[in-house]
């Protein structure tokens, strides 16, 4: 083989001959592949069983493409130059976390990111080699081109209300489509109705459209057909008018970020026509968005067949407008202005002047939209979204919340991470107050934590020594050769960059665009020989091949295991609602935990089945079988939840709630912001400390008592901390004291001798009205609390004597109690 450089006309990338049937069907399987894997939900991945089935068959399939390549490149295999090495080199990602399993908070979760980083080593080396065949580059980008038109015109459907017959089409292939209809294509959430199309989540749908909306230009800009001019041209108002119903900041916050870098590598036409057809596509975009939102807000409501034939017309005609201005503009304008513009394009730097001028521009028309009158042109939901965005707005606070509770994980696992799944399993230890997210929402720092510092670092340098030899052959090549792989660019660039506000990448689809996207970039970048390496082809060939072949044997057999695993859970689930044989119910669940032992929701399922047994039985071994099965589970999920929470009902179960008392201790700091964590050690802690006591065991006492009181302190700490949140930051779930908590606290001071405490944690539950029982217990214990400091409160003595006559004599009885 050659050493192809990017820009030179190397062998393997311009031969226009026949090629062997193997090519076609490795070309077809991958289309195929990038057809399906989006409409799996885009391969999320969430911490729910429903989510894992798919990505493991994509797992799968991905093994399955390996094989077809190594069977039809075996002999291009050669390790000789730098581009070849970095099929090795990809390899160290899914090794890193392997790596990282050492210290994983949870092993499923971890297990699930080794078999989703081979999915990304396998589409990027397969990339690598394929995207070097020209015919093959240009039939998967205009495949990738297809799905994504595909993935938009499926949001629409479902935003004029045909979300019946998107999901009529979409039921054979998708696992998503209950009812009918695609779940969730729009979203409601406090701002509405937000378009989300496969993907379920708004923004990161957004940073899909922005990056194909760019590619779309590209096209438009480069087809050298007039249908394809006018084609991509007419996508431009249906990806802009999608883009406005996500109603995400994020994604216009980040679009001209990405623009502008983009046009940092064109010439100074290709940035005017840039700059042209998003000003012609956007500005129509605006006009039509008012009628387009309001007619989707009301079709989804109640479907009217007129208003969707309304509301497609309006698109259609506008993207139709759009389209021929499109060819009209490359046909006569374009090849005038690259004429004019030809002596400037071959300055030093020329590509700067438009990109800087471009910033102050879009600078201008965000002040108009957020700061002027101007916004009146727009829906009220997208008017609203825009005068939001600023650095004191509750997300952006959040996010940053979410920044610097990672850098904290990081530094108690600074080195290998802790393992895949890192942030939704410990963020509650972590946390500076009590949201909840199961994503860093910044993907940089979520590999950071799971992977550590030695991961990222290979993390890192394998991208930027791909974008650097990338830029430095595309500068040196000609127009043809720049415009060949600029597609993956625009991809890679624009997911990354929007990445860094949002989790996009736990999206497995966005993942393989974006590791396919490093391929296509990696086969065409400068590449040189590597001079030391003097292991002949063949050796090299067959020992590469071997390692990567077996590598994917065991991912293509773990993947099934897991598809078997996950099936089972599934039925375990459906069968449990029809069925009340415990023979029966358990066979799918022992199915899947004898595949992975840790498996979150069968496990929770059989101990619900064994705690339902004993409870009816009272036979020890359904109990003995619960705790242990638990307790197993847990060596691999230690900061599991709902599995600890099980694990101190079982305790309950049984009457020992000293065992079930001291997991909860023992744990608290694992979720210090739950406050009915805390509840429970302050009341479950006064309920056995007044059982030692009434044994006269003053030890115990004090033990569960100095416990329960220091949880008590820690919530007011936390109360206190709450009120130092910046103005405009959501405190996010409930933290605050309960009149339970308060009273108990308040007498376990008391009988630890410190009325001072007593009083000021009772002073805390004193309200106006005492009707209530608790409340005039609160009161009582807390008069009695300033009695013991010789101190009295003769106004609330008076209330409480109106609502309980007896109340001196009940005080004074509690003021002599001696402990």
């Amino acid at each position: 083989m050659s050493n192809p450089v990017y820009g030179k006309k190397a062998a393997e990338s311009r031969i226009e001959g026949k090629r062997p049937a193997l090519f076609w069907v490795l070309i077809s399987g991958i289309i195929l592949f990038l057809a399906w894997t989006p409409f799996q939900t885009a391969l999320f991945n969430g911490p729910e069983l429903q989510f894992e089935k798919p990505i493991f068959w994509a797992a799968i399939l991905a093994t399955l493409l390996l094989f077809l390549w190594i069977a039809q490149f075996y002999k291009s295999i050669q390790l000789k130059d730098e581009r070849d090495w970095l099929a090795v080199g990809v390899l160290l990602l899914p090794l890193t976390y392997i790596l990282s399993l050492i210290s994983a908070a949870s092993h499923s979760l971890a297990m699930n990111m080794i078999i989703i980083n081979c999915i990304y080593a396998i589409m990027f080396i397969i990339g690598l080699y394929v995207l070097r065949d020209k015919l093959g580059n240009r039939i998967i980008q205009s495949a990738i081109m297809a799905v994504a038109y595909l993935i938009v015109g499926f949001g629409l459907l479902h935003w004029f209300g045909q979300g019946k017959t998107a999901g009529a089409i979409a039921k054979w292939f998708s696992n998503t489509v209950f009812n009918g209809t695609y779940t969730h294509a729009v979203m409601t959430d406090s701002n509405g109705l937000r378009l989300t199309s496969v993907f379920q989540y708004a923004n990161t749908y957004a940073a899909f459209l922005m990056a194909f909306l760019f590619a779309a230009v590209f096209y438009a800009t480069t087809s050298k057909k007039w249908y394809g001019q006018a084609f991509h041209s007419f996508m431009l108002v249906p990806i802009i008018l999608s883009l406005l119903l996500t109603l995400s900041r994020g994604g216009l916050v980040m679009l001209p970020v990405v623009f502008v870098l983009l046009l940092l590598f064109l010439k100074p036409a290709k940035q005017l026509l840039w700059i042209l057809y998003c000003g012609i596509a956007g500005v129509t975009s605006l006009i039509i968005s008012k009628p387009a939102t309001e007619l989707g807000l009301s079709l989804n409501e109640v479907f009217s067949s007129s208003g969707a034939l309304k509301g497609w017309g309006i698109l259609l005609g506008a993207s139709a407008i759009v389209g021929l201005l499109g060819w009209v503009i490359q046909s006569f304008i374009a090849p005038k202005l690259e004429k004019a513009l030809s002596n400037w394009s071959a300055k030093k730097a020329s590509n700067m002047w438009i990109p800087i001028s471009s910033l102050v521009l879009g600078g201008l028309l965000i002040f108009l939209f957020i700061g002027t009158n101007l916004k009146n042109v727009l829906p009220q939901n997208i008017s609203v979204r825009l005068e939001n965005i600023n650095f004191n707005q509750h997300s952006v606070l959040e996010r940053f919340t979410f920044y610097k509770d990672a850098m904290k994980v990081l530094a108690d696992y600074p080195i290998i991470g802790a393992g895949g799944g890192a942030w939704a399993s410990l963020y509650e230890q972590y946390q500076n107050n009590p949201y909840t997210s199961t994503q860093a929402h910044n993907f940089f720092l979520q590999y950071l934590i799971e992977v550590g510092l030695i991961g990222f670092l290979v993390f890192m340098l394998f991208i930027l020594y791909i974008f650097y030899k990338y830029i430095r052959g595309y500068v040196q090549t000609d127009d043809e050769g720049r415009n060949s792989h600029f597609l993956y660019l625009i991809l890679v660039l624009s997911i990354l960059i929007h990445s860094i506000l949002d989790f996009n990448m736990s999206y497995v689809f966005m993942g393989i665009l974006v590791f396919f996207g490093l391929g296509g970039m990696a086969s065409v970048m400068d590449s040189k020989p590597i001079q030391k390496w003097n292991m002949q082809d063949s050796t090299a060939r067959n020992i590469y091949t071997a390692v990567v072949g077996l590598a994917s044997v065991i991912v293509l057999i773990t993947s099934i295991r897991y598809v078997q695993a996950a099936e089972a859970g599934l039925e375990a689930r459906r069968v449990v609602q029809v069925s009340t044989s415990f023979e029966e119910i358990k066979a799918p669940i022992d199915k899947d935990l004898n595949i992975r032992p840790s498996h979150q929701e069968s496990v929770l399922l059989l101990n619900s089945l064994y705690q339902s047994l004993y409870q009816q039985s009272q036979n020890e071994a359904f109990f003995q079988s619960s705790v242990n099965l638990l307790n197993q589970a847990l060596e691999d999920e230690p900061y599991n939840k709902s599995m600890l929470n099980r694990l101190i009902q079982s305790y309950e179960m049984i009457q020992q709630p000293e065992q079930a008392y001291e997991i909860l201790v023992n744990n608290a700091y694992k979720f210090k912001w739950d406050i009915n964590w805390y509840e429970q050690i302050i009341n479950k802690g006064y309920d056995l400390g007044m059982k030692a006591l009434g044994e006269g065991d003053t030890a115990g006492k004090e033990k569960y008592f100095n416990s329960a009181t220091a949880a008590f302190v820690k919530v007011q700490e936390g109360i206190q901390h709450l009120t130092t949140l910046p103005e405009g930051q959501l405190q996010g779930n409930p933290f605050e004291n309960t009149p339970d908590m308060i009273l108990h606290a308040g007498k376990m001071y008391f009988m630890l001798n410190q009325p001072e405490q007593a009083a000021e944690a009772l002073k805390l539950g004193i309200q106006e009205d005492l009707s209530q029982t608790t409340q005039q217990e609160i009161v009582r214990w807390y008069l009695a609390a300033l009695q013991k400091q010789n101190l009295s409160d003769d106004a609330l003595m008076g209330k409480l004597t109106q609502v309980d006559p007896n109340a001196k004599e009940n005080v004074q009885q509690l003021a002599n109690l001696q402990f």
